[in-house]
C-alpha cells in the first residue's frame, strides 16, 4: 500500500486525549532533511517538477524520498541520493541509514523497518574558483593608466 493513501496513526499512552495522525509527506520531509545533512551527500534525486519549483524559489523537501507503509504498519523508506566524488559509498550510505532511522524515531516515535539507500550518481569535483583579484590585476605595458 502506498503511503500517500493514508495517514499514519501514532500510538499514544493516553487514548482519552484523541489520536495523533501524521501525513506521510511529513515523514518524507524528515528523512530528506536527515539524509542531506550527512557529509558526502551532494544532493537528493529530483524530477522535472521539483526542478521547476526550485526555479521559482520553492524547495521541495520530499524529493529523493519514497515512503512505503506495509499492511502491518511496516515503514520502509527509500532514499535516492547523489554523492560527492571521493567519498566512501558504503560509509556514507550507512550514515544515511542511521541518521534517517534515528531522526524518524526521535521526531515521530516510529521505527523504520528498512532504510534503503539508492546511489543515483557521483557528482565530480567542482572546478576551482577563479581568483578575481588576480583576474583584473594586469601589469601589461600597453595598458592606459591615469595618474
Amino acid at each position: 500500500m502506498a503511503a500517500e493513501e493514508q495517514f499514519i496513526t501514532l500510538a499514544t499512552k493516553k487514548d482519552d486525549l484523541g489520536q495523533i495522525k501524521i501525513a506521510p509527506q511529513v515523514i518524507e520531509v524528515i528523512a530528506g532533511i536527515a539524509a542531506i545533512q550527512v557529509e558526502g551527500v551532494n544532493r537528493m534525486q529530483g524530477n522535472l517538477s521539483t526542478s521547476v519549483k526550485g526555479l521559482f524559489g520553492r524547495k521541495e523537501r520530499t524529493q529523493g524520498v519514497k515512503l512505503v507503509l506495509g499492511d502491518h504498519g511496516d515503514l520502509d523508506i527509500d532514499v535516492y541520493v547523489y554523492f560527492d566524488y571521493g567519498v566512501s559509498v558504503p560509509k556514507v550510505a550507512l550514515q544515511i541509514q542511521e541518521q534517517v532511522r534515528q531522526q524518524i524515531f526521535v521526531m515521530t516515535d516510529l521505527h523504520a523497518q528498512a532504510v534503503n539507500v539508492h546511489v543515483e550518481g557521483i557528482v565530480p569535483e567542482r572546478t576551482p574558483k577563479v581568483d578575481t583579484d588576480s583576474l583584473f590585476n594586469s601589469d601589461s605595458d600597453g595598458e592606459d593608466r591615469e595618474n
